[in-house]
């Protein structure tokens, strides 16, 4: 029998990957929520509720992103605590995060409830897709509370040394999800409303039962105890997570300029075929910020633990697995093009052309998005907050952007699917100056 991995481990390849797998399936069943409604609404309500739901989903991922801005800076801050051997004071914090998202999840709901049709009609929602959007958003945006506190347990059930605990929940809500799907889209036919349903209450499962685990006595390193707010550590965990929460924001935010380009350039259909490739995108990168969630609680330890040799060698691993995710992951996404499209826009012979296309050029920017997302999080771990912020806002908003309005100007519609690759390239070389900037002060390499 495997003795359980603690954070305190020297860490082997072998170590690491199975440290680190629940972590990566989490994250990837997470990602799974949104693609199972794409298919069923796709296949059962038609293409025009699919570009609305696709539409209106960088805002719901915005309210939600909140969640991992308090889940990666509040868990490297209480992790780091747990290196210095404070256990209580790390409860303190914990419970005080968890307060934090409640409070804030739960005011982002009726905001997002409220303002939904406002929001719609920013995003340049047509007259065709403006229920749809309404609909589907009013409510998903109804359970953010829960969303966000399935995003926060995701690190600290981490922390806590409970990783195959945060595995089992949110296989849990996946599959829950699936079956709500197929019943409330598939069966009863209730379109967009029904696959809203199914993502909110599925997420019920991955915010709720992590809370009741935390709030009763456990073996693990944390649990949710009384805590009086304290400005100062909430503070510094958004500030640190805020890199976390820019990358959300700035994806959505991208998302909505690729979808002002496609309607400008292609119509419909473009915003259909985006909507495909960030669902496949959603599960790839999944795996690397899965990872990257798994390693944080590891790197903070040791960062507080004053360990720079296990320091150097996470580094050194973690590039190594990164590198290796990327070439396999860009592999599989050229030569699964066509299945993959077929899933979704199988039904549209020009639809499915458009989609097949994309994803071929779209699927070299896998090779460095592992790496760039590992490196921002790195600084994360290591309660950097500002260059991971630094790198996260410049990889997802300013190199995507400036790629998305002047490759098409270049290139033509071909330039929308290459923007993404050439931020990559860019951010890639920003994360390399980074490290060697910072490589005195932290000593991992």
């Amino acid at each position: 029998m495997k003795t359980a991995i603690q954070l305190s481990d020297h860490f082997t390849y072998n170590k690491l990957l199975r440290f680190t797998l629940p972590s990566i399936t989490m994250m990837v069943f997470t990602s799974i929520y949104g693609v199972v409604d794409g298919f069923f609404v796709s296949n059962f309500a038609g293409k025009t509720a699919f570009a609305a739901v696709n539409l209106i989903m960088p805002f719901v991922m915005i309210l939600g992103g909140m969640g991992f801005m308090i889940g990666t800076g509040g868990t490297a801050l209480t992790a780091l605590i747990l290196g210095t051997g404070d256990r209580e004071k790390a409860n303190r914090c914990f419970s005080m995060m968890i307060c934090l998202t409640l409070g804030l999840g739960l005011t982002l709901s009726v905001l997002g409830i409220l303002f939904m049709r406002p929001v719609a009609a920013l995003l340049g929602a047509t007259p065709e897709m403006m229920e749809h959007c309404v609909l589907y958003g009013r409510i998903v945006t109804g359970f953010t509370f829960t969303f966000m506190l399935q995003n926060v347990f995701q690190s600290f059930l981490i922390a806590a040394e409970r990783p195959k605990l945060g595995l089992v929940v949110t296989i849990a809500a996946g599959v829950t999800n699936m079956i709500l799907d197929a019943l409330f889209v598939g069966v009863f036919r209730w379109g967009v409303a029904g696959a809203a349903f199914a993502t909110g209450l599925s997420q019920c499962i991955g915010g709720l039962l992590p809370f009741i685990y935390f709030a009763r006595p456990n073996t693990s390193l944390l649990r949710l105890i009384p805590a009086k707010p304290e400005f100062r550590p909430m503070l510094l965990a958004c500030a640190n997570g805020s890199s976390e929460l820019m990358s959300n924001i700035s994806t959505s935010v991208v998302s909505i300029i690729y979808n002002f380009q496609l309607m400008k350039y292609i119509g419909e259909n473009g915003v259909s075929a985006y909507g495909v490739l960030m669902y496949v995108q959603f599960i790839f990168i999944a795996i690397f910020i899965g990872y990257s969630i798994g390693s944080a609680p590891v790197i903070s330890y040791h960062y507080g633990a004053g360990n720079d040799a296990e320091l150097k060698n996470m580094l050194k691993k973690s590039v190594t697995l990164s590198g290796i995710a990327g070439i396999v992951l860009t592999a599989s996404a050229f030569l699964l093009a066509d299945p993959l499209a077929g899933i979704f826009v199988g039904y549209d012979a020009e639809l499915f052309a458009l989609t097949s296309h994309a994803f071929r050029l779209f699927s070299f920017s896998f090779l460095l998005a592992g790496f760039n997302i590992f490196i921002s999080s790195l600084f994360t771990a290591l309660n950097n907050g500002a260059v991971s912020a630094a790198i996260s806002f410049m990889r997802t908003l300013i190199f995507q952007t400036a790629s998305v309005l002047l490759l098409p100007v270049l290139m033509g519609i071909d330039g929308i699917w290459w923007a993404i690759t050439a931020a990559e390239i860019c951010a890639c070389i920003l994360s390399i100056v980074f490290l060697s900037v910072k490589r005195g002060k932290y000593h991992y390499f």
